[in-house]
């Protein structure tokens, strides 16, 4: 027995040291929880099969509606683990349904989101399974987890044909590159994006496509698909683009009246790449106080005058950007 002075004198890291030294019981603590489980969905069952035959087991009764016909076992895959031979009760008509088991399920719907979510994140197919293993303690094959990723091509015909609502206010467009595997191999895809911003503040991804290019056409029918689909852009207060020719034409004909915004982080690359390396610090250090002034009159002043300093020295980067300038300042208005 430990005495309270003794017990008082031990500190956290003595105490934990005593419970690591007896047994690992967080297993144990998980395997206890597996038996409550499995127990819990047996005794769900059996009470199931009770209400459907209107009678207990060993029980005469006139307003029986079946008899019972043994057992069947079948395991669950859940987030704790493998739960193994389930008892699932049977009568002879074979009507009964556990509808605590669905029909032919047989992994937890958080098992089959912690695949999902894995396989978004980049993790391989092959590397699903290794990483599944010490957590459930049992192993999914290919074909399992291929089936479940196989899933996410409904959501994402889902997400295509949903019907947008036309209450954005700020919209923002872009291209991007990801490598594609083919059947010849690895290729470079072009994805076309929007992002939005609500008119109650809500940021979300409204919709992308994948694209041979970034043209005029590939935009125009992605911009159309948009507009067909409810965002025809009523409460959109400005646009903003990186500056791609072929977007800028497609916009004139689907959404020809909302002021556009061009990026500025896109236009710095633009003008940092047209700078000689000795001048590129200073002179994009005063090119940025331009798009942080408070009005659109203080930006135009510090834009004349970056101009003014720099346009014999450096004239490539001060034509790069004086091209665009309203167009750089639209968010002030």
């Amino acid at each position: 027995m430990v005495m309270v002075k003794d017990l008082t004198e031990l500190t956290v890291k003595d105490l934990w040291k005593e419970v690591k030294e007896e047994e690992d019981w967080w297993g144990d603590l998980k395997e206890e929880t597996q038996r409550l489980v499995k127990r819990l969905l047996e005794s769900t069952m059996g009470e199931e099969v009770i209400a459907q035959l209107q009678v207990a087991r060993y029980q005469r009764s006139d307003l029986r509606r079946g008899y019972r016909n043994g057992h069947r076992k079948r395991s669950l895959l859940t987030e704790l683990g493998l739960l193994d031979n389930i008892k699932v009760p049977r009568d002879r008509e074979g009507i009964y349904q556990p509808r605590i088991l669905k029909r032919y399920q047989r992994r937890q719907g958080q098992v089959n989101e912690m695949v999902r979510e894995m396989f978004l994140d980049g993790i391989s197919t092959r590397k699903v399974q290794d990483v599944l293993k010490p957590m459930l303690k049992t192993g999914l094959s290919a074909q399992s987890v291929s089936r479940i990723i196989r899933s996410l091509d409904g959501e994402v015909r889902h997400f295509h044909l949903r019907r947008l609502g036309d209450d954005y206010r700020y919209l923002f467009f872009d291209g991007i590159t990801l490598k594609v595997k083919g059947v010849s191999g690895v290729r470079k895809r072009f994805v076309l994006c929007v992002y939005g911003i609500a008119v109650n503040g809500i940021r979300e991804l409204v919709s992308f496509r994948q694209a041979s290019s970034e043209s005029e056409a590939q935009w125009e029918a992605f911009l159309r698909d948009l507009y067909e689909r409810g965002l025809e852009g009523k409460q959109v207060m400005i646009i903003t683009t990186d500056g791609c020719p072929g977007l800028h034409r497609a916009l004139d004909t689907v959404y020809p009246y909302i002021p556009r915004q061009r990026c500025w982080a896109h236009k710095l690359r633009n003008v940092a790449s047209k700078l000689r390396r000795k001048n590129q610090e200073e002179c994009l250090r005063q090119v940025k106080t331009i798009y942080q002034a408070e009005t659109r009159r203080e930006a135009i002043g510090l834009f004349r005058g970056w101009a003014k300093q720099w346009r014999n020295v450096e004239p490539k980067a001060v034509k790069c950007l004086e091209a665009d300038m309203d167009e750089m300042l639209s968010f002030l208005s």
